[in-house]
């Protein structure tokens, strides 16, 4: 079943100031767990329930892959080991090259380790096989193609051997907080994975070629390796009329030395951040015929089933957010025959929160820009599935916390979802809302709804959910990726605390940020006439006026940050999502315990 059931009314209130739609939600699921935070209404959820999709012929649309590979770290030496592809991950350094100047010379990479000398003849040259094409230098991400060893069928080893780069071996030492940028290790394993998947092997071993130095970074590589090779996993199929199922059945980890105990945890610190990867990726891929406010809402319920002693959810429905005030949420929700759904999901630690935290998502389903409409080439009218990206994000993070539960911070993940459409009755340019904040906001453009969607989410998590600090992630601007590109975020921040501790999170997450001003002066372009602020600025600073309209509904003394995500959450040369920003928020999160 569905999280709502399909039925409303559409109306309008006489007083401009508190424009909302009545919407009448029938009633929630069974089991409800939205009248209120009690554990024993959580834990009554099934974890492995799937929701009911709203679309015929799509009535089981998973939010997390049935079958993924075993993560096993094991004893073996790489040229003895029994499987079918081995690939060997060396540093820049373990090489050596040559040639391929401007004088069109041939370039020659040749093996420059003790180290990799060995393993080479172990396997009877055949490393120097791969690299006598001269196009595998070790960089980071890189994989040499797979080359099927000569040996006899009934001899031990790999059937296959391959090479993976890791870059830099000074990258390799840096601290995760320091190094801007994917993480080596778990770049190395998504690049398995996909020879794997190349090469349809169902087994696949891979080897470090030198040992992390001292526990914590062995756990820390076997947890990137195990993250990026199960995330490298990730196939769009749930839509697709013959999918087939993935070979690849076992990976081993080999070489990365320290205790079982440690390393295991290592790996299913891993396993948990691919958790969060996948949930992410699936909420985005989703059409926005499957991926409703509703569906939003169901995958909140499936992550609190999956640790109901941490995790407890409310979802409040249009009329418990028409009792809170919140106005601007509800303007931009009237015009869609979806009805909204505001989601609260609470991790709460075992023992004591030494803090309190939110992290608000942007959930717009679908975004038709309402009015004011995207239209003509570069609307991307027809990718709008993914402004729920930053909801899609924030329910990530809570997959990857409902793993790792880390201890001493309480986590209020925050969502209001609902569609961007365009309807008779719908939200107009040139109308006043007013905010749960008590602040009214003319709309001067209808396609600027997150803001308005994330003003009364931004107030929901100070006043009702208690929030000392507080980060939204957003789809929010086209300006930010005209500023940034595709691969990076945009952070807004007044504080430099809340900007350190960020960029810490996205290092270690390896999701690239950056820092952008919030310069108050273009403040002056959110001035209206006939409220207390407009909703959009002048084109020129779109993202920074963004944020400064966001500051607006923020308390004095409650730390702060908006990340804009529009560029790095949607990969348009595979034309998939990235699941970027569960990791980041996540680690960010777990951060705050102390």
């Amino acid at each position: 079943m569905s999280l709502v059931q399909r039925s409303l009314r559409m109306g309008l209130d006489a007083a401009i100031y508190n424009r909302r739609a009545a919407f009448k939600v029938a009633q929630l699921r069974t089991p409800s767990i939205a009248a209120g935070r009690s554990r024993s209404m959580a834990t009554s959820v099934s974890a492995s329930a799937m929701p009911v999709a709203t679309v015929p012929g799509f009535d089981k649309v998973a939010f997390e892959p049935e079958v993924l590979p075993a993560v096993t770290v094991v004893a073996d030496a790489p040229a003895s080991w029994a499987g079918d592809l081995l690939a060997v991950a060396v540093t820049e350094e373990d090489l050596s090259s040559s040639g391929g100047d401007d004088k069109n010379a041939e370039k020659v990479v040749s093996i420059k380790s003790d180290a990799l000398a060995s393993l080479d003849k172990q396997l009877q040259g055949a490393l120097s096989e791969l690299l006598s094409g001269g196009d595998f230098e070790g960089k980071q991400s890189s994989a040499s193609r797979a080359l099927r060893l000569g040996q006899p069928a009934a001899a031990a080893g790999p059937r296959y051997v391959a090479l993976l780069g890791l870059g830099k071996g000074e990258a390799l030492a840096k601290p995760a907080s320091e190094r801007y940028g994917a993480n080596p290790y778990q770049t190395a394993g998504a690049a398995l994975a996909k020879l794997a998947k190349a090469e349809k092997v169902a087994s696949a071993g891979l080897a470090l070629l030198s040992t992390p130095q001292g526990a914590d970074a062995q756990q820390e590589a076997a947890k990137r390796l195990a993250a990026g090779a199960l995330a490298g996993c990730y196939e769009s199929l749930r839509f697709k009329s013959k999918a087939k199922a993935p070979k690849l059945a076992a990976l081993h980890l080999m070489g990365l030395g320290g205790s079982q105990q440690q390393l295991e945890a290592g790996l299913q610190a891993g396993a948990g951040l691919a958790a969060g990867n996948f949930m992410t990726r699936y909420l985005v891929e989703a059409p926005p015929n499957v991926c409703t406010p509703s569906h939003l809402a169901d995958a909140a319920a499936h992550i609190a089933a999956l640790a109901p002693e941490r995790l407890s959810l409310q979802v409040l429905d249009a009329d418990a957010c028409a009792k809170l005030g919140m106005g601007c949420y509800l303007g931009v929700a009237e015009a869609s025959m979806e009805p909204p759904a505001f989601i609260h999901l609470t991790y709460e630690p075992k023992g004591q929160a030494k803090k309190k935290i939110a992290i608000v998502g942007k959930g717009l389903t679908f975004d038709s820009g309402g009015y004011n409409l995207k239209a003509g080439p570069g609307s991307m009218i027809e990718l709008m599935k993914f402004d729920m990206g930053g909801a899609a994000a924030t329910l990530g993070a809570a997959r990857i916390l409902a793993a790792t539960q880390p201890d001493g911070v309480e986590v209020h993940f925050i969502i209001a979802s609902c569609e961007n459409m365009v309807h008779g009755k719908g939200l107009r340019p040139g109308d006043v809302l007013k905010s749960a904040h008590g602040k009214t906001v003319e709309v001067n453009n209808t396609d600027a709804e997150g803001r308005l969607t994330l003003a009364d989410a931004l107030w929901y998590a100070q006043e009702k959910a208690g929030a000392a600090a507080i980060v939204d992630i957003a789809t929010l601007t086209g300006a930010c990726i005209i500023a940034l590109g595709g691969e990076v975020a945009g952070m807004f921040t007044p504080s430099d605390a809340m900007a350190a501790g960020l960029c810490a999170a996205s290092n270690a997450a390896g999701e690239k940020l950056w820092r952008m001003p919030m310069e108050a002066s273009y403040g002056e372009q959110l001035k209206s006439s006939v409220a207390d602020m407009k909703n959009t600025g002048g084109r020129a600073g779109g993202s920074i006026t963004a944020a400064l309209f966001l500051k607006e509904f923020i308390k004095e003394g409650v730390e702060w940050a908006h990340l804009d995500i529009a560029g790095p959450v949607w990969d348009e040369k595979a034309s998939l999502p990235t699941g970027y920003g569960a990791a980041l928020l996540a680690q960010w999160a777990t951060e705050q315990r102390a």
